[in-house]
């Protein structure tokens, strides 16, 4: 075990920021590519049974209609996906980024419970998930990720802001 681990080590596993940088990528790629379903309709229209029992997205449908709920989710989803690419060089971008991924997987995880047809009947029912709770769980890890990179990106700034002594000064208490 102690070889596997040695030779993982060396094999640049161990790069800094490679989990950051590898998770941004990641986000940017989902977020593009969700981001470009949603400007079709029968994307939204697939995913009705989930937007409208959503208790923080349910309004959408009603307010904006299907096609304005979809250019909604769209637009939201390229915004939020081209913060997190901007964010490799601009860490307040990256934290808008963060943030908005962080708010729209709390919203879509505030579904699981009142998805039609989430729990299997035929299997007890909960925890026995069917595609559409399992559709959603995805989103508890997209959830985490988002919030690994709004805690770096907070660091980031945070240090970024923090005032700095010129080089040998002293600190006095």
């Amino acid at each position: 075990m102690n070889a596997i681990a040695q030779l993982l080590g060396r094999s640049g596993l161990l790069k800094p920021d490679l989990d950051y940088n590898l998770l941004r990528a990641a986000m940017v790629i989902i977020f593009a590519w969700f981001g470009y379903d949603k400007w079709f309709e029968s994307e939204i229209r697939g995913l009705l049974p989930i937007i409208t029992h959503g208790p923080l997205i349910s309004w959408t449908i009603p307010v904006l209609g299907i096609g304005g709920t979809a250019i909604f989710l769209g637009a939201s989803e390229w915004i939020f996906g081209t913060l997190l690419l901007l964010g490799f060089w601009n860490k307040k971008a990256g934290m808008l980024g963060a943030l908005g991924a962080t708010v729209t997987f709390i919203s879509t995880l505030t579904v699981m419970p009142f998805v039609p047809d989430a729990w299997d009947a035929g299997a007890g029912g909960f925890p026995a998930m069917t595609i559409n709770s399992a559709f959603l769980l995805k989103d508890l890890v997209l959830l985490a990720v988002s919030i690994y990179l709004l805690k770096q990106d907070v660091q980031r700034v945070v240090d970024e802001d923090a005032p700095r002594l010129p080089a040998g000064a002293n600190v006095k208490a």
